[in-house]
C-alpha cells in the first residue's frame, strides 16, 4: 500500500504531541501520533472532480468555457422550411422497439445526457448533464442534470426519468439494447438532478460515453402506455423539434420547438436552423430522385454511383439551381456485403462461403455499372488505422497466439484481400478456384446442378431485397453463380415484410451493412457475439458463433487506450475476413449531396460527419429558388 506523508504546522504538532503525552503517560503517544500522520494513499485520494465531457482517449478539444462548435456559424439563422425524403415506408413513431417500422429521423425529438462532437474521434460533451463525474477505471459514472433542462410540455428532466429510459429501454425495447447496455450493473437517482451508473466491471472505456449517447424519455409521458408496441402517438421528448404532422407510410413532418430548454447551450448554437423538416416517403429509389429532380424536395445525400454520373444532367443543374458536392470525410466506412446466413446449412463451411466470393466480379461492376466511382472493401475497418492491412505484429500475435489452432493458418501468414478479377467479365480462374473449393466442401455438380455429395442437397439462393435498385447489382452475379450450378434468385419485397424476415433470419443472402465509428466498442458484441446469434432483432445477422470472435470483442471492449483498440480491432478485422462471412462490395470517402440552392452552410465541413444540421434556408436564395422551380406547397 502506498503512503503520503502528512505535511502539518510543526507548533501544532508540538502542542498536539505534547497533550498526548501527559494524557498518556509515556513515549508510546508520541509514536502513534506521528504514525496516524501516515495515512493510506487510496483513503486520502482526492473524489473524482465533475468535468463538462469525456473523451473516449485523450482529452477534449474543448474547454469547458467552449461557446460553440467551431464547425458551426453561431450566428446562423433560424428559418426556412425544408423538405426531406426516404424511400420505403413508416408505421411507428416508437424507435426503440422491434415491432414497426419508424421514421429514422425521429431522434430530432429527442435530447441526450451527453452528445457527440463531429471534429473529433469520439468526445462528447455535456448536454442534459451539465457535470460529469467518473473515476480513472470507469466502473462508474454520474451525471449532474442541467437545471434548465425540459420535456417539450414544460416539465423538468430528472434522475427519475433517466432510470426509467434504462430500466424499459433494457427491459421492453429493441434486442439491441441488451448486447449494448450488457455491462451495467444499475442505474440509480441519487437527487433529483443526479443519476449514477455502476457498471458490471471496471476499464470499460468507452462504456460511460455510451451512456451518455440515450435519449432520455419521460417517465410521466410513457408510464401509463405500453411501450413494447409500435404506434403512432406522437411522442414526447426534450430535443430541438417536436412532430407536427403524421399522414402514416407517407409523410412526417417535425417543426423547431421555439422555446427549446437548449437553444443558446455550447452544443446547440448554430444548429438545429430550420423552422420545419417535412419528410416525404417514397416507395422506389427511382421514383423518388425524379421527384427531386422536379423539385418536391430540396436536399439528396447520393448513394448510386450511376445516378451520380448521369442522372444530373439537367437543366436545373446547368442552371445552377441545383448544387452538386463531393464532402470528404474520415470515417471508417465499415463493411458493406453479401452476408451470408450460416445459420443456413449450405453456407456453415467457410468454403463454400469463400467460393461465393470468387464469384463476385467487382471489377466488372465498377466499371460498368459505377463508373468506377467506388474502392473495394477489404477490411471490417475500411478506412481507417483499425483495418488489418498488414501482417500481424507483436502486439496483435499476444491476441491471438492462444487461439492458433482454432484458426485458418492464413490468419497469421497472409494479408486479406477480396478476389480480384480483370474487369473483363471473364472470371476462369476465379472459377477454378471456387470449384476447388467447393470440390473440397462437398459439392460437385451433377445434372448441371451443384449438388452435396452426403445430403444431395442442390444449393439455391434466394437475394432478399426491398429496393429493386440491387436488382442490377445481383443479375450479373447471378449470371456467375449459375455457371457453377448454383440456382439462384431475386425476392423483392415490401420494407415491413423485408424488416420482419431479416429480424427472424429469414434469409438466405440480404446486402448488409455493418458500420463502425472511429473507436468501436459495445455495438460489435451486437454485430458478431455468440450470444446474440439466435436472438431475433439482433444485427448478428451472419449467425455467428465463435469463441475467438467473442473473446476478441471484449478486447476491444476493454481496451485501455487507444494503441490497445487499435491492435485488438485489427485482431478481430482479421479473424473476420478469413471467416469468410460477407461477399465484400465496396465503399467510398466522400458524402455526395445534392441540393435546390436555397441553403447556406458554413465554410468548414467537420471531419466525422456531413453536419447538415448546422447549415439555414437563405431567404433571397430561398425566395429565387421558388420563383425559379415555380411555387409549390411545402
Amino acid at each position: 500500500m502506498k503512503y503520503r506523508l502528512c505535511l502539518i504546522d510543526i507548533s501544532h504538532v508540538h502542542n498536539v504531541a505534547g497533550r498526548a503525552m501527559r494524557l498518556a503517560g509515556n513515549s508510546l503517544a508520541l509514536a502513534l501520533f506521528f504514525c496516524a500522520t501516515l495515512v493510506p494513499l487510496s483513503l486520502q485520494a482526492s473524489e473524482p472532480q465533475p468535468v463538462h465531457a469525456i473523451a473516449m482517449h485523450g482529452e477534449p478539444r474543448y474547454g469547458a468555457d467552449f461557446r460553440h462548435f467551431s464547425y458551426v456559424n453561431p450566428d446562423a439563422p433560424k428559418g426556412g422550411r425544408i423538405s426531406l425524403h426516404s424511400v420505403g415506408t413508416f408505421d411507428s413513431l416508437n424507435p426503440f422497439v422491434e415491432r414497426g417500422v419508424a421514421d429514422s429521423r425521429i431522434t430530432l425529438v429527442y435530447d441526450s445526457l451527453l452528445e457527440r462532437s463531429a471534429d473529433e474521434p469520439f468526445t462528447e460533451y455535456g448536454l442534459l448533464a451539465t457535470k460529469i463525474i467518473l473515476p480513472d477505471d470507469r466502473s462508474w459514472v454520474e451525471f449532474i442534470l442541467h437545471p434548465d433542462a425540459r420535456f417539450h410540455d414544460g416539465k423538468p428532466v430528472t434522475a427519475h426519468d433517466v432510470v426509467f429510459t434504462f430500466e424499459i429501454l433494457r427491459t421492453q425495447g429493441s434486442p439491441f439494447y441488451q448486447a449494448y447496455y450488457g455491462d451495467i450493473d444499475s442505474v440509480t437517482a441519487v437527487e433529483t438532478r443526479r443519476v449514477r451508473f455502476e457498471f458490471s466491471s471496471a476499464g470499460n472505456m468507452e462504456l460511460p460515453l455510451i451512456v451518455g449517447q440515450a435519449a432520455i424519455l419521460p417517465k410521466h409521458f410513457w408510464e401509463d402506455k405500453d411501450f413494447s408496441r409500435s404506434s403512432t402517438v406522437i411522442p414526447l421528448g426534450s430535443g430541438p423539434y417536436r412532430v407536427a404532422r403524421v399522414d402514416a407510410g407517407r409523410s412526417i413532418t417535425y417543426e423547431r420547438v421555439e422555446d427549446y430548454w437548449a437553444r443558446n447551450h455550447p452544443i446547440k448554437r448554430g444548429r438545429h436552423n430550420f423552422d420545419a423538416i417535412t419528410v416525404d416517403y417514397y416507395r422506389d429509389g427511382n421514383v423518388a430522385l425524379e421527384a427531386f429532380k422536379s423539385g418536391a424536395y430540396d436536399f439528396r445525400l447520393e448513394n448510386n454511383a450511376k445516378d451520380w454520373a448521369v442522372s444530373y444532367s439537367i437543366p436545373a443543374v446547368r442552371q445552377g439551381m441545383i448544387q452538386r458536392e463531393n464532402l470528404p470525410h474520415r470515417n471508417p466506412t465499415g463493411m458493406q456485403g453479401f452476408a451470408l446466413n450460416t445459420r443456413r446449412p449450405m453456407f456453415t463451411d467457410p468454403r463454400v462461403r469463400q467460393a461465393l466470393a470468387y464469384l463476385f466480379d467487382f471489377e466488372w461492376t465498377n466499371r460498368n455499372l459505377f463508373y468506377n466511382a467506388y474502392a473495394r472493401s477489404h477490411s471490417y475497418f475500411s478506412n481507417s488505422e483499425m483495418a488489418a492491412v498488414d501482417l500481424p505484429g507483436a502486439a496483435e500475435l499476444r491476441l491471438l497466439e492462444p487461439w492458433r489452432e482454432q484458426l485458418p493458418d492464413e490468419v497469421f501468414t497472409q494479408v486479406y484481400r477480396a478476389p480480384e478479377t480483370d474487369g473483363s467479365g471473364a472470371i476462369r480462374d476465379n472459377m477454378r478456384i471456387a470449384s476447388s473449393l467447393l470440390r473440397q466442401a462437398g459439392w460437385e455438380i451433377q445434372g448441371g446442378r451443384l449438388t452435396h455429395r452426403s445430403s444431395g442437397s442442390t444449393m439455391d439462393i434466394e437475394f432478399l431485397i426491398f429496393d429493386t435498385i440491387w436488382e442490377r447489382i445481383i443479375q450479373p452475379y447471378r449470371r456467375n453463380l449459375e455457371r457453377m450450378g448454383i440456382e439462384s434468385s431475386i425476392r423483392v419485397v415490401d420494407v415491413t415484410q423485408y424488416v420482419n424476415r431479416v429480424r427472424s433470419f429469414d434469409f438466405d443472402v440480404v446486402v448488409a451493412v455493418f458500420p463502425q465509428s472511429t473507436s468501436p466498442g459495445n455495438e460489435q458484441r451486437d454485430f458478431w457475439h455468440s450470444a446474440f446469434a439466435d436472438q431475433e432483432g439482433s444485427r448478428n445477422l451472419i449467425g455467428i458463433k465463435d469463441p475467438v470472435v467473442d473473446a476478441l470483442v471484449e478486447n476491444i471492449i476493454a481496451a485501455s487506450d487507444r494503441e490497445e483498440l487499435v491492435v485488438s480491432a485489427r485482431a478481430l478485422d482479421r479473424v473476420l475476413q478469413w471467416g469468410h462471412y460477407v461477399v465484400p462490395h465496396w465503399h467510398i470517402t466522400s458524402y455526395r449531396v445534392a441540393y435546390w440552392d436555397l441553403f447556406a452552410k458554413p465554410s468548414e465541413n467537420p471531419p466525422y460527419d456531413l453536419a447538415f444540421d448546422t447549415w439555414w434556408v437563405d431567404p433571397e436564395k430561398s425566395a429565387t429558388i421558388t420563383r425559379q422551380r415555380g411555387s409549390r406547397q411545402r
